[in-house]
Parts: structure tokens; C-alpha cells; sequence
């Protein structure tokens, strides 16, 4: 399945001076092994080689991979859509904090769970997603039409409300070109919604190579909160809030237990640590809300 490109520049800073901190595998599908390496300049990790662009979307294609799947096959995928279910009414609620209507965009919609909630709810919310048969669920589950990630740039520039990535940003392929594209979009006074994985946490540290949420290949890059502030810092946004995403320690420690072979009861204890110890190094996953 590899056709591997070497990525010569930091996405972020754009340094060429990098070493390897990490090798790990793609655990959920192929079994494959993939390199994290670290900037010498600005300290950001990001896998390389990466698989090309027009080949990664065959490392999504797979029912175990949740977030384009429904199924509630074993007793991840049951507790994945459970807390779901709960988090979507949180994410919503987030977003009415911030703008009662208008045009809200969920960047990478994957199946059109949050987007559903969100036209429920009234907003004028549309959708764009890279992969053909997450735009068919959609269509197929909750009647709305979504888009390829390739019409996003037909959007008039600062036309949108608010922007929603969650857990996007870590698979965007072009990231710095992309991102500026996505801040073009809106409206000065809007904002912009990034829920990402955090390397700094507690289960991060305990899990190392084995911590699920470093999901090679799909994740090319892997943040800590300073990353995600100085990419969207300079972008010219502001930073105004950090939410946890709590369930996601107990979530990705339950797929890292089940790669070393451990139990649930750990997976559960590591969860719980890894929330008490949040203070030190933020959550397992975080939310930030910037604006424009």
C-alpha cells in the first residue's frame, strides 16, 4: 500500500532540520510502520515519509476506523458512539455560545453527525468531507448533501460564522495552505473551532509508541497546545478559549491497551490519571476556540 513522500520542510515553521523521536505502527488496519520526527527548530512532530496524497485515503478505508463508521460492532465502537451522542450536545452548545445563528461549516464532517445537530438546531451548516462514502452516509442517514474538501475554496472569503474542525486539522495533507485558506473564510469577528489530540498528556507520555491517538498514518501531525497556538497565532487569530475533551483519555487509552494487550480496568485508571493530571500538560484531547 506505501507510496511514501518525504516531507522536506516543517509545516509549521518550515526548517529543514529534523530527527526521529518515534517509530510506530499503523495499528488500526495495516499493521504498517511509520516515523514521527521532530523539528530541530521549533520542536513540532509530524510523520514522514507519508504515504502520497493520492493513496492515503486507502488507509481510511476500514469499519474498525470509528470516525467514518457507525458501528456499534464490540464494545469500543459501542462506547465510541455512545460518548458521541453526549459530546455532540456539548459541541453544540459551544458553538451557541459564540453565534445564536448563521453560517456554521464543519470542516471534515466525516459521517454528518455534528452537521445534522447543528441544522436541527437552525444554523445554515454545511459540510465538506474528502471521503465519497462518508458524504454517501450522509446523504443516506440524514438527507443532507455535503461536499468534497476541494468546493470548500468556492466559499466567498469571510463569509462564514464559525468553523468547526474537529479532530480534522491533525489530517489536513497541506497544512499550512489549507489552514490559511480556512481562515479566509471568516467573518472578521467569527471563529474558528480546533479539537485535536494532545502529545503533551498524561496517557500520551504513558502509551508512548503505543498511544492510539498518534493513529498512523491518518495523523500527520502531532500537537501540543504551543504548537496550535503558534500556527494560529500566526494566522492572525485569537486564542480565547481551551475546553477538554475528558472521554477521549478513557477512549484512546482503551485502543492503547488493546494494542499492548492490557486491560480495560487499566485503560479506565489511565483515563482517570490522565484527567487529574491535566493541570501539568492538558488533556488527552483539547479544544480551542480562536477568533478572527
Amino acid at each position: 500500500m506505501k507510496q511514501l513522500v518525504e516531507i522536506a520542510h516543517c509545516p509549521i515553521c518550515n526548517a529543514t532540520d529534523f530527527k526521529k523521536v518515534m517509530i510506530s505502527k499503523d495499528h488500526m488496519i495495516t499493521g504498517e510502520e511509520f516515523s514521527i520526527v521532530e523539528c530541530s527548530s521549533c520542536g513540532f512532530w509530524f510523520t514522514s515519509p507519508i504515504p502520497s496524497e493520492n493513496k492515503i485515503g486507502e488507509y481510511y478505508k476500514s469499519d474498525v476506523y470509528v470516525s467514518h463508521s457507525s458501528s456499534k460492532k464490540g464494545l469500543i465502537n459501542s462506547v465510541y458512539n455512545w460518548v458521541r451522542n453526549y459530546t455532540l450536545k456539548k459541541k453544540l452548545k459551544l458553538v451557541q455560545g459564540l453565534c445564536e445563528k448563521g453560517v456554521v461549516v464543519d470542516y471534515g464532517c466525516g459521517t454528518g453527525h455534528f452537521l445534522n445537530i447543528l441544522k436541527k438546531a437552525g444554523y445554515d451548516a454545511k459540510g465538506f468531507e474528502p471521503d465519497d462514502d462518508a458524504r454517501r452516509f450522509t446523504g443516506k442517514e440524514f438527507g443532507i448533501q455535503t461536499s468534497p474538501l476541494d468546493k470548500f475554496s468556492e466559499l466567498p472569503k469571510e463569509s462564514v460564522d464559525v468553523i468547526t474542525m474537529w479532530h480534522v486539522l491533525e489530517h489536513v495533507y497541506h497544512l499550512k495552505r489549507d489552514f490559511e485558506n480556512i481562515v479566509d473564510r471568516i467573518k472578521p469577528g467569527g471563529y474558528l473551532i480546533i479539537a485535536v489530540p494532545n502529545r503533551m498528556s498524561f496517557d500520551a507520555e504513558s502509551y508512548k509508541e503505543l498511544w492510539a491517538a498518534y493513529d498512523l498514518p491518518r495523523h500527520l501531525y502531532h500537537f501540543s497546545p504551543s504548537d496550535i497556538k503558534n500556527l494560529s497565532t500566526s494566522f492572525g487569530l485569537e486564542l480565547v478559549e481551551i475546553a477538554p475533551m475528558k472521554f477521549d483519555a478513557y477512549y484512546v487509552s482503551m485502543l492503547s491497551e488493546k494494542y499492548k494487550g492490557g486491560s480495560l480496568m487499566r485503560a479506565f485508571m489511565n483515563g482517570v490519571k490522565s484527567n487529574r493530571k491535566a493541570d501539568e500538560n492538558g488533556f488527552s484531547s483539547q479544544i480551542y476556540v480562536f477568533k478572527k
